[in-house]
């Protein structure tokens, strides 16, 4: 299928953008201007041209929806999980978009009291987001913040559960997320630079007065830090972490004295990164002190928490990644990564019997969940693999026993696991590495280059995209197409080397290890240029628009959701959300040699007169991590320069920001969009 109505073209407005005596210029800049009518008429445009050319899909894409809603179980709840007296549930009732937060005292049998119902809550708001719930110490009081526009700015408010009644209190302009102190009174909550939304300053606020008299506790005036603040699962400590992309730095206080001043735990160390948790009279550590790329874990009293102080619990190994440690009353649980698996460790307070928990799948993600309970044999782990539905287990760490408490369930009565068939690949980059990818499709599937495949990557901020089972994937899988994660550099999964091998002056290791991965699927006779699709979002749509540059020929197509396209420009703009923090992930443009790698793979910098595969590019008006003018310039940018017939779509979403639409089955629309862009392009109708 070719373009057969004319395509809206976007006004040209040069504009010189110089850097070190380097002209670049920029026909699109204008479209940086989200309260220029004509901006908003042009992203219209090309909502209506995308409308126009796919409506032979419009029926096909409700079909979808449906078969994709049919296998989720609307009146679903959560595992409860119990925490200081009570059950805590999230669950969702048939015919609603939104969640239920409910507890019950003591006992599942117990009387449920409804805490926030988002369905109730929503009304009157194309878009809404609940955030940060934290319930008071005496169980009496609730925080919540609400996003109602999807740039993440929320307002937190205090509901006392006791009345039901909404308090007075308004904290505008937060992340969202508050922590209790121990008198029951006091809230730590931070708040966001207002032009970029960096998290920079903690304030303490007292339940009850006026929020203009909140106290600033912290204030971050590094500009490539941002700030976050918790309580330790012990709840003896309040927490402040500072944190940029290479360097951490945490403030801690005791929750029993809120108005104490915070002390800092170890001073930030550029290259220094570590995390606390609290156990006993004890901090433990997770760091990369002494060169420990792959992390280790360490230990030290209350009482002398920097740096010398510190006592080695775990070593460094070279072949393992270090990822998390959860503490319990007797047990130390590790979660590690080796040979780009996930693995727990279980290790008893007493040194004796270590062991890891078994898993068999070659690729399976398991990682722990909920784990709140301080005082508890329990551990709450989730399993799932590519083809196995994710299930929730709680295993007795004592006796060893395992229960699984809930499977996700794919309802429609047609879905069995032994029907897919699992593998693991390698592909070789072209600097010898051995690249893993994670494949499902459906059994039966001859390999000879005719069908098509879905190659799906991340590759940045050391982000690891492990297997997961999705059940809308099976419109694809049951349809014939293949789904491979590629596990690139950039992201985490095989060691922190992974990370730094794809990232700065290395980031091009993320773009050749998915054009290699890509090959290698050709080559295998998975798939062919002429059936092989690509698909990323956000920093993963940076990898698309350098794909598509650099190898369009491997593709029919390509999905670039929320695609992060013009990287120098925005890189030089520190009023944009997020710049400064990415300087350790990116790099600094403002120094000569990483502006000119970043301009040698930009993709709307690289745009040039050639053939592009089909592409289907989203975007949300409101996107305050990815600005809506990247992918709208790069767009407009293709349209002007290519010189082929393939379809290309700007798919505004004109209410929402990065996370897209909100309610839980509106997501499943724009999921219907691009898998109907893709079956499509294979000529599959129905």
């Amino acid at each position: 299928m070719t373009e057969k109505l004319p395509a809206p073209v976007a006004k040209i407005i040069p504009k010189q953008l110089e850097k070190f005596g380097d002209v670049r210029t920029d026909n699109y800049y204008w479209l940086n201007d989200r309260d220029n009518p004509e901006v908003i008429d042009y992203l219209k445009q090309e909502n209506e041209y995308y409308a126009r050319m796919t409506a032979h899909t419009k029926d096909f894409q409700k079909d979808l929806f449906t078969e994709m809603k049919a296998r989720i179980k609307e009146d679903d709840s959560s595992v409860p999980y119990f925490y200081n007296g009570y059950f805590y549930i999230t669950r969702y009732e048939t015919g609603k978009d939104y969640p239920i937060y409910s507890r019950k005292k003591g006992s599942l049998d117990g009387a449920e009291e409804v805490l926030f119902d988002c369905n109730v809550l929503s009304k009157g708001h194309s878009y809404f987001q609940l955030g940060g719930m934290s319930i008071s110490p005496d169980n009496r009081f609730a925080t919540f913040g609400v996003d109602v526009v999807g740039r993440r700015i929320y307002t937190i408010q205090i509901k006392d559960l006791g009345s039901g009644a909404v308090m007075p209190d308004k904290i505008e302009n937060t992340t969202g997320s508050a922590v209790w102190a121990n008198d029951n009174q006091t809230i730590f909550y931070t708040r966001q630079d207002k032009t970029t939304l960096r998290s920079d300053k903690v304030y303490r606020h007292k339940s009850g007065t006026d929020a203009a008299k909140d106290v600033l506790v912290y204030d971050e005036k590094d500009d490539t830090f941002s700030v976050d603040v918790s309580k330790t699962k012990s709840r003896k400590y309040i927490v402040i972490e500072c944190g940029s992309t290479l360097t951490t730095e945490y403030r801690f206080l005791s929750a029993d004295h809120p108005e104490a001043e915070f002390k800092v735990f170890q001073k930030r160390i550029r290259g220094l990164e570590y995390s606390i948790s609290h156990y006993g009279n004890d901090f433990y550590i997770r760091t990369n002190a002494d060169k420990a790329e792959n992390f280790k874990l360490m230990k030290t009293p209350e009482t002398a928490t920097s740096k010398d102080h510190w006592k080695e619990v775990i070593p460094h190994r070279k072949d393992v990644l270090l990822e998390d440690v959860e503490i319990f009353k007797d047990f130390l649980v590790v979660e590690e990564r080796s040979n780009g698996l996930t693995k727990i460790q279980i290790r008893p307070w007493s040194g004796e019997g270590a062991y890891y928990l078994p898993f068999e799948s070659e690729t399976y993600t398991a990682y722990p969940v909920t784990n709140v309970d301080f005082n508890t044999d329990i551990l709450r782990y989730s399993y799932q693999s590519m083809a196995t539905p994710s299930s929730v287990i709680d295993f007795n760490m004592k006796t060893k026993a395992k229960e699984v408490k809930k499977e996700q369930q794919v309802l429609g009565g047609t879905f069995d696991k032994h029907n897919y068939t699992e593998e693991r690949l390698w592909a070789t980059a072209g600097d010898g590495t051995k690249i893993p990818m994670s494949v499902v499709y459906k059994k039966g599937l001859k390999k000879n280059g005719s069908n098509p495949v879905l190659l799906y990557a991340y590759g940045s901020y050391g982000a690891s995209m492990d297997p997961y089972f999705s059940s809308t994937r099976l419109s694809l899988l049951d349809r014939g197409f293949v789904y491979v994660i590629a596990h690139i550099r950039g992201g985490e999964e095989l060691g922190r080397n992974w990370y730094e091998d794809g990232k700065l002056l290395k980031k091009k290791n993320t773009f050749t290890d998915f054009i290699d991965c890509s090959k290698y699927l050709i080559a295998e006779k998975y798939t062919s240029a002429a059936h092989l699709y690509a698909e990323g979002g956000s920093a993963g749509g940076l990898l698309m628009g350098a794909v598509a540059n650099m190898a369009p020929e491997l593709y029919h197509g390509i999905i670039a959701q929320v695609p992060f396209v013009d990287v120098v420009t925005t890189m030089l703009d520190d009023s944009i959300p997020l710049t400064t923090g990415e300087y350790d992930e990116w790099g600094n443009p403002n120094e000569q040699a990483y502006y000119e790698y970043m301009k040698s793979y930009s993709p709307y910098d690289n745009v040039a007169a050639k053939a592009y595969p089909n592409m289907y590019v989203s975007t949300g008006l409101h996107d305050s991590q990815v600005q809506y003018w990247e992918p709208a310039k790069w767009v407009a940018k293709l349209r002007a320069m290519k010189t082929d017939r393939n379809l290309l779509f700007l798919d505004t979403n004109m209410d929402a920001g990065h996370g897209g639409a909100s309610g839980r089955f509106e997501a499943l629309k724009e999921l219907a969009k691009e898998f109907s862009f893709l079956l499509d392009l294979e000529g599959i109708k129905r």
